[in-house]
């Protein structure tokens, strides 16, 4: 799930053909769909902005006092609001947002991409003897990887973070129904040793070239040892959703004081944080769903800031550019945010590869690129963003040819109704729901172009949002839409994509809906390609299988590649300190460097 500065977007046009092995098929509605596209968001724009700034003048979008004049108060807006604060629970760009604030993992990747300490005191190496490969009982190698937590490290209630927290956490997420997104990442540690409160080593039961990773979430035993005593109900009974306010829960710069379900969460200075004094007394992180209401709450002052990875798009920071008169700064970072629509592959429609590849080719995906995003996106043709270790330019690409869509779709047995929409020969027709975050003005435009692009060759796409909380918390982590579900991961550099795609990452109830592989994607050459590409220490032999991977991904098609997502960064000249990242690790990893300038 990650991204920089002044660093210009690549952009890497499709090769001839479908396979490079034909001439590109002429396009010549593109002009058509680029003017319906910028029509359609001058419409919007026209009659949603002045509609929205009257509700905002009359309080409709809240209580909460403006951000203008409150110089010890940074309000952020956001516009999603999580579906739990658990933090290893349902992985979502908005709570790693707001959490970010309030907890650091014992690793993650910084803004240069490599891997460093956030709670460790020092980063463990093979070189420096904190790392030690080991040989298993089976003959196999495995890995000792010794951390010290720092020493200062305090949850929010005064008690010491600990060993006995990272042996709690484990414990947790191997019992069955906890629900931990990353469960398997728990499951390779066979055991840990304890050497004292503050230093622990764990026994990993293979040797990956990201051995030292260790990005998990740390939980309180003093607090959650009594939620997580019923695994089966832990997601409905831990406090991180019951009791967010409490204290002990969190042990970075910021807690929790204040949530509104939908509305806003407030944090406060952690009295017990061990890094750089915070330099703002408060925090209030507001949701405004509709991202034309964000825009004008920025501009009539109720917030501050708009976040670079859960606020605007493209387009609307594109406005900000140009008509900002000076009072903001605006970049666009390439990302490893990877826009997407899921298949599922357990309904009757996507089961054949032939139905996902039509799709491919019946959407014009360049036109969409360059009519909504001045063409600063990157469109997508696997799952590894261009700037990725391991991307491989030579994959399969879909260029746009609905005439090829018909013909697949021809040879899969759906055909032509009476109304223009293909039925099987059972009857059943080629309709099923299309669903993303309700509120995002530019995924719905993407929407209605996939919609009627679809329509073109027969198939019907019903346009069904939900809020994030509901999107992501029930249909997406329990597989209940038939149909195709649109939304964006995020990624480490190099991180190997086992949860998204490994076949026994499923969600279902058996599992407790742990996993990350929502089009339940099955495929025993890919279980085995993930399986080995992480062992592979040596960087060329990788380079090999990230290319089979991606190769198999741009076949398969378990989704449907739409474009990689620059970050739009709106900050308003007088906030300093925010420094983007590119990959998953959200800016709001170093709130600690925020600061208000003259």
């Amino acid at each position: 799930m990650v991204r920089h500065f002044a660093c210009p977007c690549l952009v890497r046009r499709p090769r001839a053909g479908r396979n490079g092995d034909s001439p590109r098929p002429a396009r010549p509605n593109r002009d058509r769909v680029v003017a319906w596209l910028r029509d359609r968001r001058q419409w919007a724009r026209g009659r949603a902005v002045p509609r929205i700034a009257a509700l905002i003048i009359a309080g409709v979008f809240g209580y909460l006092p403006p951000a203008t004049g409150a110089t010890d108060t940074l309000t952020i807006g956001i516009t999603q609001f999580p579906s739990t604060f658990h933090p290893a629970i349902n992985l979502m760009a908005a709570k790693q947002y707001i959490l970010a604030m309030t907890l650091r993992p014992v690793t993650d990747y910084g803004h240069d991409w490599k891997l460093r300490c956030f709670l460790c005191a020092e980063l463990p190496t093979i070189e420096n003897g904190l790392a030690e490969p080991t040989e298993l009982a089976d003959g196999g190698t495995g890995v000792a990887v010794t951390y010290r937590l720092h020493p200062d490290a305090t949850w929010g209630d005064g008690t010491p973070v600990t060993s006995a927290d990272v042996v709690f956490t484990w414990e947790t997420a191997l019992r069955e129904g906890t629900g931990f997104a990353a469960r398997e990442e728990y499951a390779r540690i066979l055991k840990i040793d304890v050497i004292d409160a503050k230093t622990f080593t764990l026994h990993v039961d293979r040797l990956t070239y990201t051995y030292n990773a260790f990005g998990g979430a740390i939980l309180p035993a003093h607090l959650e040892a009594a939620p997580a005593a019923e695994p089966a109900e832990y997601r409905n009974r831990t406090l991180y959703d019951t009791q967010p306010t409490e204290p002990g829960l969190w042990y970075g710069p910021y807690r929790i004081t204040e949530v509104v379900s939908g509305s806003h969460v407030v944090l406060e200075p952690n009295p017990t944080w061990y890094g750089p004094e915070p330099a703002f007394g408060r925090i209030v992180v507001r949701v405004i769903e509709n991202t034309a209401a964000l825009r004008a709450n920025l501009l009539s002052g109720s917030i501050d800031y708009v976040s670079g990875q859960v606020g605007f798009n493209t387009d609307e920071a594109l406005a900000f550019e140009r008509d900002g008169e000076g009072a903001f700064n605006v970049s666009f970072v390439p990302s490893l945010v990877y826009e997407h629509v899921d298949f599922n592959l357990d309904s009757l429609y996507f089961g054949d590869r032939r139905v996902r590849q039509a799709l491919m080719y019946a959407i014009d995906r360049e036109a969409l690129v360059d009519a909504l995003f001045g063409g600063k996106q990157q469109v997508a043709h696997s799952l590894m963003h261009p700037l990725a270790p391991g991307f491989d330019p030579d994959v399969r690409t879909y260029a746009y040819d609905p005439a090829h869509a018909g013909q697949l779709l021809d040879e899969a047995g759906w055909r032509p109704g009476p109304d223009g929409i293909r039925v099987s020969a059972e009857g059943e027709r080629l309709s099923f729901p299309l669903m993303t975050t309700a509120g995002s003005r530019v995924r719905e435009l993407v929407q209605q172009v996939l919609q009627a692009q679809f329509r073109d060759v027969g198939v019907e796409a019903l346009i069904r949002n939900q809020p994030a909380r509901v999107f992501f918390g029930e249909t997406v982590s329990h597989r209940t839409n038939p149909g195709l579900n649109m939304y964006a991961f995020l990624s480490t550099p190099e991180g190997v994509p086992v949860e998204m795609l490994r076949s026994d990452r499923i969600p279902a109830e058996d599992n407790g809906f742990s996993g990350q592989n929502f089009p339940g994607y099955r495929s025993d050459r890919m279980d085995e390609l993930l399986d080995t590409l992480e062992l592979e220490l040596d960087p060329g032999r990788r380079d090999a299988m990230w290319s089979e991977l991606q190769r198999m991904y741009a076949e398969d098609l378990p989704a449907m590649p739409l474009y990689f997502r620059v970050e739009p960064y709106v900050v308003p000249v007088w906030l300093s300190g925010i420094r983007p990242t590119g990959h998953q690790v959200p800016a709001t990893m170093w709130i600690e460097e925020w600061r208000a300038v003259e």
